[in-house]
């Protein structure tokens, strides 16, 4: 059999073209990447869930890759990302329910698009979440640094505002596949505007939202020696209070799950594959 190959697509979203892939046939599963990043780092190209029997949709979000900025005046906050997220539902998944994941901004979208459409959503798959119902103050500060270093000097300002306190057993790795993404976008000054303004802007108002979303979920924490920016204990937080959830991680000493795409591709399938998500994609 042929390895399934990805078919590239392009939306009409409300900032302008969203740059997307769908790869598989079966059942949708539409992923979102985290900021900074592109649609190929959720899974990270694996196709586990192509050769699973699933059709997996990536996009760029707004400003990242190949996708366009926000028209002037426009914005980066999250009830833009999802919009955009409806117009890509809309043109690639059509009617019927659907598998939504995402990971950091995009965990938190995908959150923010099931409290709105519940009714469409089979099953939810929250990876490295960083948001706790408040903005915090000390990592706006660090946002905007990094979004500094970008507008002063490309690529370089950004690595050079990024490389501070990463732990010593994972730093050349965090720079190699950090440097490789950050090559990947057109709009780099529309991306530091998203950098300001994604941590700004809330999701949902608060913790307590999630006990309201009765959807079946995954929860994938990282542990943060390796990846401190998200924190083993808010995904902990998101699985307690989600009322379906089941929380899976990597072992303490590995390499985050997160950054596994062919583990994680598994682990979203088994999840899809359980009786509480196909029972809803079928209802």
């Amino acid at each position: 059999m042929a390895s399934p190959e990805p078919g590239p697509f392009a939306v009409r979203g409300p900032s302008g073209a969203l740059a997307g892939e769908a790869i598989g046939d079966g059942p949708p599963i539409v992923l979102l990447h985290g900021i900074t990043a592109t649609r190929r780092y959720v899974v990270h190209g694996s196709k586990a869930l192509a050769r699973a029997g699933y059709r997996q949709v990536t996009y760029d979000a707004r400003a990242h890759g190949s996708s366009d900025p926000a028209p002037a005046g426009g914005s980066y906050g999250y009830a833009e990302l999802v919009a955009d997220l409806e117009a890509i539902v809309e043109a690639q998944v059509g009617e019927g329910k659907f598998v939504l994941g995402g990971h950091s901004m995009g965990a938190h979208a995908a959150v923010a698009y099931a409290l709105e459409h519940a009714d469409r959503v089979a099953g939810l798959v929250v990876i490295g979440p960083v948001y706790m119902g408040f903005i915090d103050a000390e990592a706006l500060e660090s946002w905007d640094r990094l979004a500094d270093g970008l507008e002063r000097s490309g690529v370089e300002g950004f690595m050079e505002a990024f490389d501070r306190n990463l732990d010593p057993a994972w730093r050349d790795v965090v720079l190699r596949f950090t440097r490789e993404r950050m090559n990947q976008h057109q709009h780099p000054e529309a991306l530091a505007q998203a950098l300001r303004e994604v941590p700004r802007s809330a999701p949902f108002e608060a913790m307590s939202d999630l006990e309201l979303l009765d959807v079946p979920a995954l929860v994938v924490a990282s542990h943060d020696v390796a990846d401190p920016g998200h924190p083993y204990a808010v995904a902990a937080a998101y699985a307690e209070a989600l009322p379906n959830a089941r929380l899976v991680s990597e072992e303490e000493s590995a390499s985050p799950l997160a950054w596994q795409g062919g583990r994680l591709g598994r682990t979203i399938d088994e999840f899809a594959r359980s009786d509480a998500v196909r029972s809803r994609v079928q209802s």
